[in-house]
């Protein structure tokens, strides 16, 4: 990931189209291939994926694993195994390196498919979450807008103090 991040903004309204490509508009795909074109494909909440320029995604994803790995050769977690299994269950199906052609389709693998619950020929919502993408099932979008909107003039103050 670059010193200095770009924010990623914007909402843009995609259609699945019949080979599950999705088109993404070019200022949301700019940044995230701004230094490299691998991208993650991710499971982020329910009705949600989100894309990840792959260096950014891989290396915090490195550090916390390396994190754990150390707890449990010191016998950190022995009490919370059961939490390391699950976390090894849902890192093995979370994400997957995916790749925008030239000229911004992604193709949505049939288990992110699934995931989303979108089919061919749905529309989807695809915003700029600052440092990626997310894409949105057009009802968990609304929901989540009507339930954080009213508390973003104190996160904004809250981030920028």
């Amino acid at each position: 990931m670059p010193d200095t991040q770009q924010f990623i903004l914007g909402e843009h309204w995609c259609t699945l189209d019949e080979r599950h490509r999705l088109v993404l508009p070019g200022p949301l795909v700019g940044p995230l291939v701004a230094d490299a074109p691998e991208v993650v494909l991710a499971k982020e909440r329910t009705g949600c994926l989100s894309l990840w320029p792959a260096a950014a995604w891989k290396t915090r994803l490195q550090r916390r694993v390396k994190l754990i790995e150390g707890k449990l050769e010191a016998e950190m977690l022995g009490d919370r195994l059961g939490h390391v299994q699950m976390l090894g269950r849902l890192l093995s199906s979370r994400h997957a390196d995916v790749r925008l052609d030239a000229r911004g389709r992604l193709t949505v693998p049939e288990r992110f498919r699934e995931f989303l619950e979108v089919e061919r020929g749905d529309e989807v919502v695809a915003v700029g979450a600052a440092v990626c993408v997310e894409i949105w099932k057009p009802a968990s979008w609304s929901a989540y807008q009507r339930q954080r909107m009213p508390k973003f003039r104190r996160l904004l103050e809250e981030l920028s103090k």
